[in-house]
Formats: structure tokens, C-alpha cells, sequence
């Protein structure tokens, strides 16, 4: 795997997004964007937990600055949001869940988590009013706007979303480290722009998401926005079952037949990597 920096464009107008920078498909940064006031209110704790209010909020909580989606090293708690905020705000704290140095993560999900999607208009109106969303995709493709705040230091665990997205960073710093799409083989999942995303201040984000393929494409039960295409989803259920197939052979045949598998899904799949990304 290549490392390499992003693009960083300023001031972008619209058109130009469209026509020369979103059909290239690679991520960028994107500076100068009229994102409106939260930039300058959002700065203030005391705003925040006055417009946030007393709304409860679900939260992880981790001893460890590095969270880890697989082994599950973090608890979810719920807190007001305006003492949710002050303490991501702290890096020791008088009152915690685990340890006096614990780290916290919100991901704003709906009222309903497994019905409602993530919307700041919905979850946090007060708020909403701050912000302006880049008008980079079209308003009927909205998919969700998920609220993020973290504690200094945490580490997200590396993982792909299936949407286009923009990362709004309001406030802070972020780390992004991202994996190309054609580095899929060596990771240890499968699909898309990998990433992994280190909160080196604490941090004010939101994420907006918008469907950029064909609605019957995307799992209309998918309230966070991260399943499979379901093309992708049966595909993988395809490939399941023939590798449970090939089980029935004995091992030399197994792999002969497992390297001819392979190679069709590679000559059927594959993508010139037209360029790396700058």
C-alpha cells in the first residue's frame, strides 16, 4: 500500500465539484466551504450544552484511546447531551463509568435506532440551525446527517461506508487514514474506501450521507446507512455457498478448483487503477 496525500481544494464552486472533481471517484479535502455559523458558535461548551439540551444520548465508553469493533473493548452508557459534551471535553474526569481517563464517542442515531436514521435536523434542531450543508449531491438523495463528537486521542475502529459522504469537521482535529479500494485483499474486511479516524483534539463533526446509486440498489431496512448493496449482499451469499461446496472435494482438488475461482472473479471484477491518489 502506497502512502500518499489527498487534493485540497479551496473554494470550490459547485459546478466545478461536479464536473471535475466528484466523477474522479477519490476523496479530497475541501477548504473554504460556506458550512455556516457553527464554526465560531460550536467553539463554545456553553452553547452547546445550552442549545443541546438535556436530550439523552447513547454513547461509547472505552478505557482504551483505540476502539475496537471486533473484541467490543468499550460500553455504551447514556448521558444528558449537554454533560455528554463537557465531559468528551475533559481528558480526566471527576465523575465517570470506567476510569478517571476513559474516552467517549457519540454516533448520533435516530430516535428510533431501528427504524429512524441519523438526522441533526430531527435529533438536535436547536444545533441544526448552525449549519449549512455544502450543496455537493442532490437534495432527494439525502440519506442521513450523523452528529459525531469524540474525546481527544480516540481511534475509531477501520471499517468502509457504503454512501458518498462529506465530512463536515466543525471543530478540532481529525487523523484520517484512508485504504484505496483495490488494497480490499489486504485488509481484514472486504470493499470500498477503508478508513480509520483518530480524534487528535476533541472534536465536533457531522457526517452527511447521500444515496449516489440507484434507490433498489441500498437495503431500505438499513437505518445506518453501512449494509451491503444488495447486489453485493447476495453475491457474497453466492460465493459462500460455492466455497462450501468445494468442501465436498478432497484438498488438492479443493485448492485446484479454489485458484480457478478466483481468477474468474478476478478477471470479471477487475479495475485498472487508473492513478494513485495525490
Amino acid at each position: 500500500m502506497k502512502r500518499s496525500s489527498l487534493n485540497i481544494i479551496h473554494n470550490v464552486d459547485i459546478q466545478t465539484f461536479h464536473d471535475d472533481i466528484y466523477p474522479k471517484r477519490k476523496p479530497v479535502i475541501l477548504r473554504g466551504l460556506d458550512v455556516g455559523p457553527c464554526l465560531e458558535k460550536w467553539k463554545s461548551l456553553e452553547y452547546l450544552v445550552e442549545k443541546g439540551g438535556k436530550k439523552p444520548t447513547k454513547i461509547h465508553v472505552s478505557t482504551s484511546p483505540q476502539m475496537d469493533f471486533i473484541n467490543k473493548n468499550f460500553v455504551y452508557r447514556s448521558l444528558p447531551f449537554g454533560e455528554y459534551v463537557q465531559r468528551a471535553a475533559e481528558e480526566l474526569h471527576a465523575e465517570f463509568f470506567l476510569s478517571e481517563d476513559e474516552k467517549y464517542y457519540l454516533r448520533a442515531l435516530g430516535d428510533d435506532p431501528r427504524k429512524d436514521i441519523a438526522d441533526i435536523h430531527v435529533q438536535f434542531p436547536e444545533l441544526a440551525k448552525d449549519i449549512k450543508f455544502p450543496e455537493l449531491f442532490d437534495k432527494d438523495k439525502f440519506f442521513s446527517s450523523v452528529f459525531r463528537i469524540a474525546s481527544k486521542g480516540l481511534q475509531l475502529w477501520t471499517h468502509y461506508d457504503i454512501m458518498d459522504n462529506i465530512l463536515i469537521q466543525v471543530s478540532g482535529k481529525k487523523q484520517v487514514v484512508l485504504f484505496r479500494p483495490s488494497d480490499a485483499d489486504k485488509m481484514y474486511l472486504n470493499a470500498m474506501w477503508f478508513h480509520n479516524v483518530i480524534s487528535l483534539d476533541f472534536g465536533i463533526a457531522v457526517n452527511v450521507f447521500w444515496k449516489h446509486l440507484a434507490d433498489d440498489l441500498y437495503d431500505h431496512k438499513d437505518t445506518y446507512g453501512n449494509k451491503d448493496l444488495l447486489p453485493a449482499s447476495r453475491a457474497m451469499q453466492i460465493v459462500d455457498r460455492a466455497l462450501k461446496t468445494l468442501e465436498e472435494l478432497p484438498e488438492e482438488y479443493r485448492e485446484f478448483y479454489g485458484q480457478r475461482l478466483i481468477a474468474k472473479i478476478k478477471k470479471k471484477t477487475a479495475l485498472s487503477e487508473k492513478s494513485d491518489v495525490t
